[in-house]
């Protein structure tokens, strides 16, 4: 039927240590080539010549005799990594309808697959072979100088070119990406994939490379993802708040951002932009910052089993926010928010003198407000009586158009100078010393009795969030601002909190 030369590179990986290692034919662990090849092969090239070895549990079959190493075909992935393909991530993740709109070309990206699938060539000698390989559908190697050699394979586009027998490659690692191109050759003509091909590699040894490539990496954190967030959106990404989460998490990780670098933001420098393990000082993780304002300010402002919407968010399928603040001024106001708060527990401290030794510091590990739950419960309560107080401190007349919408020091400095003269920057400060003498101490600080750990554990896991929720609610209540107090019981109200 024909054959065409496919150019690869030689790759040499051998080490002298390698040669004590116990091979074995009968354990399908024969000595391995010293080498494998590098090489570029159209995508519907790979996917004709390419056999797939699943593992089954059919048979009462003893799992060491089972020689498959591939998982089941999960098509849905198939079918998202051909959307991917086609215009990328992350609008290969949106739904169909989502799709068929035009409001979502702004996710439109390249769907490069850079990562290379691993095939093994098969030997037409191995005696492992159940039905030989037809002579026409064998793939040879030739090896030329200065590493490089030729992939002799079958030419799979000659008219009336099928596989007379057994494909002569097999998959080692990449089925998934490979099976997206079942669709029309049309739909991808000219795509090319990286492959990684060992020759005559035996089945034990493939199971080994397929562990090592999907189980045993770490993926990188998910602090990190979000770092990577400002190199990856684009302009409309930010101006966008409904429809895919990217826009909202895009949001979240800007706010964090700008937590973590304005000089005078009590979060500087100390937020875990990377989700770095081993710090010396405990810092709340960029992930867990991203996560509990989504859960929070950055929600979705209305909609179903929405109780109390998100301050910085907006109607369920609309883009318009409730709360019309431009970024900065988002920004300014969580800076605010955490400011006050550790100013006023610094007051309290100053004012309090008998209790300043069971107060920790606001940056002390001893605090829940340096923990993932402190971060939420003060968010939570933020956003909760802001919200519920929004016409009373008229949000939306706190008005800043005339600034850049960008998220700069410049910017921040001047939105902090103003809500710091508005009514709004007057409940908030009210709020925070309403909650500076609420009992902040994690369960790990020293100086607890036992019957207040205990109580303290109960903020522990997911139904903490809640539990925390509610505890400083109820708090509130005792305020001396009037104000907080009737705010405070109108979220407890329409949370459902039993008095």
């Amino acid at each position: 039927m024909g054959t065409k030369r496919v150019p690869a590179l030689i790759v040499k990986q051998w080490l002298p240590e390698w040669d004590t290692v116990e091979f074995s034919k009968k354990n399908y662990r024969s000595r391995p080539p010293e080498q494998f090849f590098l090489l570029s092969l159209g995508a519907y090239d790979l996917r004709r010549l390419s056999g797939i070895q699943r593992r089954t549990i059919t048979g009462n079959q003893a799992r060491s005799q089972d020689l498959g190493i591939q998982r089941r075909h999960d098509l849905n992935r198939s079918k998202e990594i051909a959307r991917y393909i086609r215009h990328g991530f992350p609008w290969s993740s949106l739904t169909e309808q989502q799709r068929k709109s035009k409001e979502y070309r702004d996710l439109k990206m390249p769907g490069w697959l850079p990562t290379a699938v691993v095939v093994n060539i098969l030997d037409p000698a191995s005696p492992h072979l159940e039905t030989p390989i037809d002579e026409e559908d064998q793939i040879s190697v030739q090896f030329g100088d200065e590493g490089a050699a030729q992939l002799e394979i079958p030419d799979t586009n000659v008219s009336g070119w099928q596989l007379s027998g057994p494909p002569p490659l097999e998959i080692i690692d990449g089925q998934h990406r490979l099976l997206a191109f079942d669709e029309e050759e049309s739909d991808f003509d000219g795509y090319e994939l990286p492959v990684v091909a060992f020759y005559g590699l035996d089945r034990s040894w493939q199971a080994y490379l397929f562990y090592t490539i999907n189980i045993k990496p770490k993926r990188i954190n998910t602090s990190l993802a979000f770092d990577l967030y400002p190199l990856l959106r684009t302009e409309e990404w930010l101006d966008r708040f409904e429809g895919h989460s990217v826009y909202r998490e895009s949001r979240a990780q800007e706010l964090t951002e700008a937590l973590w670098s304005y000089p005078d933001s009590p979060w500087y420098q100390r937020i875990n932009m990377l989700g770095e393990p081993g710090l010396k000082k405990k810092m709340v993780t960029q992930a867990s910052w991203v996560r509990n304002l989504l859960a929070t300010i950055v929600k979705t402002s209305e909609g179903k089993r929405v109780q109390i919407g998100g301050l910085f968010g907006a109607p369920k399928g609309n883009d318009k926010l409730a709360i019309p603040w431009n970024r900065a001024q988002q920004a300014a106001f969580l800076i605010y928010g955490w400011k006050e708060l550790k100013d006023s527990i610094v007051q309290y401290q100053e004012t309090n003198t008998d209790l300043a030794a069971s107060i920790p510091d606001f940056d002390s590990n001893d605090t829940m407000l340096n923990s993932d739950m402190g971060v939420r419960g003060y968010l939570h309560i933020l956003n909760d009586l802001c919200v519920v107080s929004s016409r009373a401190l008229e949000l939306k007349a706190w008005n800043l158009e005339q600034m850049a919408p960008t998220i700069s020091d410049e910017e921040i400095a001047i939105a902090l100078e103003s809500v710091e003269e508005n009514e709004i920057g007057g409940f908030v400060r009210r709020l925070a010393e309403s909650l500076s003498s609420y009992d902040w101490r994690a369960s790990r600080a020293e100086g607890l009795s036992e019957e207040e750990r205990q109580a303290k554990a109960r903020f522990r896991g997911s139904t903490g969030y809640r539990e925390l929720r509610q505890d400083i609610l109820f708090h509130l209540l005792q305020s001396e601002h009037e104000e907080i107090v009737e705010a405070a019981s109108e979220v407890i109200d329409t949370l459902g909190y039993a008095r």
